[in-house]
């Protein structure tokens, strides 16, 4: 299910690297976004969204619909199912419901969460 990830930079080979993405809010999108690199998005998504990289979904942004990558720092609202391979981070402003896989949680004071979660081992995850 999951994907190797190098760390800090997402790249599929040692040629090519990938800059971040940014969504800017006022973006609405009906469809599925895959990408290579990390992705700020700050706009309205119904569908899916895979990335390599890291998701940073701003305080505007708001996703209906599954997501797999490999970080995540979410401060606008979710509501679907999250696979994230290393460290999953609620912001206080975080409103999500749904499922959640995950290697690492943080949550702070004031997150919305409803749901569940299950934690993988990473050293069990096949490279």
């Amino acid at each position: 299910m999951f994907f190797e990830i190098k760390k800090n930079m997402a790249k599929v080979n040692s040629n090519e690297t990938f800059s971040a993405n940014i969504i800017n809010a006022g973006t609405a999108i009906k469809g599925d976004i895959e990408c290579q690199g990390d992705i700020r998005f700050d706009g309205f998504l119904t569908g899916n969204l895979i990335t390599k990289g890291k998701l940073v979904i701003g305080n505007n942004g708001e996703i209906k619909g599954d997501i797999v990558c490999a970080n995540c720092d979410i401060e606008g609202s979710v509501d679907g199912k999250i696979s994230v391979l290393d460290l999953l981070s609620f912001r206080s402003t975080a409103k999500f419901v749904g499922t959640i896989l995950t290697g690492r949680l943080s949550v702070e004071p004031g997150a919305y969460f409803n749901g569940t979660c299950n934690m993988h081992d990473k050293s069990a995850e096949p490279k």
